[in-house]
C-alpha cells in the first residue's frame, strides 16, 4: 500500500441551538398481533450540511448533529449514510474527509490508513454522546485513500474494522475501506424514472434476466480475473437484453463481499458496489445505460445475515452490535453467519437506509430480498435448544416482522414504482399484503413452490407424468394469495441439480423439446417471469461463478434455436397484456382443461382487461402427436396462431398448424364452442382471439 503524508485530526464543532424533538408516542403491546403492526413514520427533515462560503464557492461541512443522533436512535434517519462513513468536507478552511462510525461499546477508536502509515496514535477519534458515534476530520485526502477503524475493546485488545458505511472498498483479498468522492455523475435517465413512478408493476410486463456479472462473460485473456468492468458489461448486456426482450435484469453480488464462492450472499460492504468491476460511478454508468435502453435494474439484497470475517460487522466494537447478542438468536448454525438484531433501532436504520441508498443514489428499480423465511422464523435451520421463542412462546420473529413492514412502507412510499421482492420459501401469509392489513408489504414474492413442482414434473419421464399431473396445476389454486414471480433461479442449476436442459428426460432432441414445452407453459402461466442466465440458450453445464457461460454452445443450431424460441416467447409475452395485466386475479386466467391426466395435456386461456386479444394456450407434455386435438372455447370467434413451438426454426419436427381457425358450435371441455387442430409432440400452441 502506498504511503501518504499524515493529516492531523480536527475536532468537530457540535451544532448549536438544535431544536428539541418530541419523541413519537409509544403504545403498550398487549398481544402478538399488535406487536407487529406497522410503525407509521415520517421522513426526517434533517439538515444535511452547513454551508461555508470560500472563494465564492459553496462547500459542505459534514458533521453529526444532535438531530442526526436523535433520528438514528429512533431508527428513522433514512439518509444516515450521508453522515456516517467517509465524506468530503471542509474544516477551518481546509478540504479533506470527515469520518464517523457507530461503536458504542468501544473504549477508544482511532482512524488508520495509508495516509498515516496505519498508525493508531496519529488520528484519534472523538466520541459523541449519547449514541457512541466517533468522528474525526483529516485534511488533504480524497478518493482512493484506504482506511480502517482501530477499535479498542472495552474488555481489552483491539480490532481493525472496515467501515460499515464505506462507499467503496479495496479489491479482495484486501479488506480496507476506500474513500470515494463522486464526480457528480450526470444521470440521463429522468424519462425512465418519471415513467416508473407512474406504474403499477402488478399490471406491467415483468420478465427478469437473473445475472451474475463475473460469470456472464469474461475477457478471453484474463486481466483482473478476466472480469468485465461495469462499463464494459453495460455495453454488452444492454444489446443482449434488448435482443432477448427482457424487461429487467437482476444482478447478483453487487454489494461488496470478500469470497467469490459466496456469490455475493455474504456481504461485508452493504453501501459499496463491489470493486471487482470498478468504482461506484462506474456502477452508476451501468444502471444509467440500462435505463436509457428501457431496461430496469433489480439488485439482490441480503439483510438476513452477514459473515463472521474479522474485519466486518461481527462483534464490531468488540461486542455484539449489529447482531443479536444471544447466539440462539444471533447465529445461523448451518450457515456459520450472524443474524442482524432487528429489534435495535440503529441496526434497522442501517438496513432501511441501505435499501433507500441503492434506489436513491444508484437509481435501481427494486431489491430482491434474500432468505426472507430465515428472518421470519426464530427456529429457521435450528434444532431444539438452538433457538429461543418470542415473548408469546412462538417461533415468529416479531422484530423482523415489524422491520419488514417498516422497510417496505418507507421504500415503496418514497419510490413509487420501485419493487421489493421477497424470496420467501414457506406459506407465510400476506407477504405481498399491505402493512395496514397485517401484511409484510412486499411488491412481489418468488413462487418457490411453483418452481419446485415444475422442476420435479419436468424431470419425469413422460410416461410417469400422468401420475404427477396436478403438480402443474396446483399453483393456480393459491395464485390469488400473493403477487407472484415464477422463477427458474440460479439455485436450481447448482450443487448437482443439473442445468435446465439436463433435467429433461430422454435423448438430446427430446430434452430440447421438453424444455421448449416447459418454457412455453411458464410464459403462459399467471405470474411475472424470471430466468437465470444461460437457461435461455440451454446451457449444458451447471453454473459456476468461476467461469463464464458456455457461449460456444451458440455454434450449435440446437442452442441457437432455443435462444430464438425464448426470445420469441418474450416478444409475445410483452406484446399481449393478457399475459400480465391480471396476473394475480382469477379474471386473468381460466382453465379450459386442467384434468387430462392420461394425455398429460393442459389447456387454458389468458385474458386482458379489455376482453380483446385473449390467448388460448395448450401444452402437450408427451412425445405423442395428437392429429385430432380439440380445445373448448367459450365464445364464437376466429383464432390467429401466434406460437407453434414445433416449428423447425425452434428445433421442432415441423408440424404445420393453420394460421387461423374458427370456433365451431361443438361443445367440448364444458365449453359451448371448440376449435380443432393437430397438436405436435411436446407442443406449445398459442392462439390469439377477441
Amino acid at each position: 500500500m502506498s504511503k501518504k503524508k499524515s493529516g492531523k485530526a480536527h475536532k468537530i464543532q457540535p451544532q448549536k441551538n438544535a431544536r428539541v424533538i418530541i419523541p413519537l408516542a409509544s403504545h403498550e403491546i398487549k398481544d402478538e398481533e399488535a406487536a407487529v403492526k406497522p410503525q407509521i413514520v415520517a421522513e426526517p427533515q434533517v439538515k444535511e450540511v452547513e454551508e461555508v462560503k470560500e472563494d465564492k464557492k459553496t462547500v459542505e461541512r459534514v458533521f453529526i448533529s444532535e438531530q442526526d443522533q436523535y433520528y438514528f436512535g429512533q431508527g428513522t434517519h433514512y439518509d444516515i449514510y450521508k453522515k456516517l462513513g467517509a465524506h468530503a468536507s471542509v474544516q477551518d478552511g481546509q478540504e479533506g474527509v470527515y469520518f464517523a462510525v457507530w461503536a458504542p461499546h468501544a473504549r477508544h477508536v482511532s482512524l488508520v490508513g495509508d495516509f498515516n502509515e496505519w498508525d493508531p496514535s496519529r488520528n484519534p477519534m472523538e466520541r459523541l454522546e449519547p449514541l457512541g458515534i466517533w468522528q474525526t476530520f483529516v485534511p488533504g485526502i480524497g478518493t482512493g485513500t484506504m482506511y480502517k477503524f482501530c477499535i479498542e475493546k472495552r474488555m481489552g485488545g483491539v480490532v481493525y474494522k472496515a467501515d460499515p458505511f464505506a462507499a467503496y472498498a479495496e479489491e479482495r483479498p484486501g479488506t480496507a475501506s476506500k474513500v470515494f468522492i463522486s464526480d457528480n455523475f450526470a444521470w440521463t435517465d429522468k424519462k425512465w424514472i418519471d415513467a416508473r413512478s407512474n406504474k403499477d408493476m402488478n399490471a406491467e410486463p415483468v420478465a427478469i434476466y437473473e445475472c451474475h456479472m463475473g460469470s456472464w462473460m469474461r475477457h478471453p485473456h484474463p486481466d483482473n480475473d478476466g472480469f468485465y468492468s461495469y462499463r464494459e458489461f453495460a455495453d454488452r448486456i444492454v444489446d443482449y437484453l434488448k435482443e432477448m426482450q427482457y424487461t429487467h435484469v437482476e444482478l447478483m453480488g453487487i454489494a461488496e463481499y470478500p469470497f467469490d464462492g459466496s456469490w455475493g450472499y455474504q456481504v461485508t460492504g452493504y453501501y459499496a458496489p463491489t470493486s471487482r468491476y470498478g468504482n461506484p460511478d462506474d456502477f452508476r454508468y451501468l444502471v444509467n445505460k440500462l435505463h436509457e435502453n428501457n431496461i430496469g435494474v433489480i439488485l439482490d439484497w441480503v439483510p438476513a445475515h452477514f459473515p463472521r470475517d474479522e474485519f466486518g460487522l461481527a462483534d464490531f466494537d468488540g461486542e455484539a452490535l449489529f447482531e443479536y447478542a444471544d447466539p440462539r438468536k444471533g447465529e445461523h448454525p448451518d450457515w456459520g453467519t450472524k443474524i442482524f438484531d432487528y429489534g435495535k433501532s440503529e441496526v434497522k436504520n442501517f438496513l432501511i437506509a441501505n435499501a433507500i441508498y441503492w434506489i436513491k443514489e444508484f437509481h435501481v428499480d427494486g431489491l430482491r430480498v434474500d432468505a426472507v423465511a430465515s428472518m421470519l422464523y426464530l427456529d429457521y435451520g435450528k434444532q431444539s435448544g438452538q433457538w429461543v421463542a418470542n415473548q408469546y412462546g412462538g417461533n415468529k420473529n416479531l422484530e423482523a416482522i415489524e422491520f419488514f413492514k417498516h422497510l417496505n412502507s418507507v421504500v415503496t412510499g418514497m419510490f413509487h414504482g420501485a419493487m421489493m421482492i421477497a424470496e420467501e420459501s414457506t406459506a407465510w401469509p400476506k407477504v405481498t399484503g399491505k402493512p395496514e392489513d397485517d401484511g409484510l408489504g412486499f411488491t412481489f414474492k418468488w413462487n418457490m413452490g411453483w418452481m419446485h413442482d415444475f422442476c420435479d414434473y419436468m424431470s419425469l419421464d413422460p410416461y410417469f407424468r400422468k401420475d404427477n399431473h396436478y403438480k402443474m396445476t396446483f399453483a393456480m389454486s393459491y395464485n390469488g394469495a400473493e403477487n407472484y414471480i415464477l422463477v427458474l433461479s440460479h439455485d436450481e442449476v447448482v450443487h448437482l441439480k443439473c442445468s435446465m436442459i439436463n433435467k429433461m428426460p430422454g435423448a438430446i432432441d427430446q430434452k430440447f423439446a421438453n424444455l421448449r414445452a416447459g418454457y412455453g407453459f411458464m410464459m403462459g402461466h399467471a405470474g411475472k417471469k424470471l430466468l437465470f442466465m444461460g437457461q435461455e440458450f440451454a446451457q449444458e453445464r451447471e453454473w459456476s461463478e468461476a467461469r463464464e457461460l458456455d457461449w460456444f454452445l451458440l455454434g450449435d443450431p440446437k442452442h441457437v434455436a432455443m435462444k430464438n424460441y425464448v426470445c420469441d416467447l418474450l416478444k409475445i409475452y410483452r406484446k399481449y397484456p393478457a399475459f400480465w395485466e391480471l396476473d394475480n386475479s382469477h379474471e386473468g386466467f381460466q382453465w379450459i382443461n386442467a384434468d387430462d391426466t392420461e394425455k398429460s395435456l393442459y389447456s387454458f386461456v389468458r385474458k386482458g382487461k379489455s376482453g380483446k386479444k385473449n390467448i388460448a394456450i395448450v401444452v402437450n407434455f408427451t412425445p405423442v402427436e395428437r392429429d385430432d386435438y380439440r380445445m373448448g372455447l367459450y365464445k364464437e370467434t376466429t383464432c390467429r396462431l401466434i406460437m407453434n413451438s414445433d416449428e423447425t426454426k425452434y428445433g421442432g419436427t415441423g408440424v404445420k398448424l393453420p394460421e387461423t381457425v374458427k370456433t365451431e358450435k361443438e361443445p367440448w371441455d364444458n365449453q359451448e364452442y371448440s376449435i380443432g387442430f393437430k397438436l405436435p409432440p411436446f407442443g406449445v400452441v398459442m392462439y390469439e382471439f377477441d
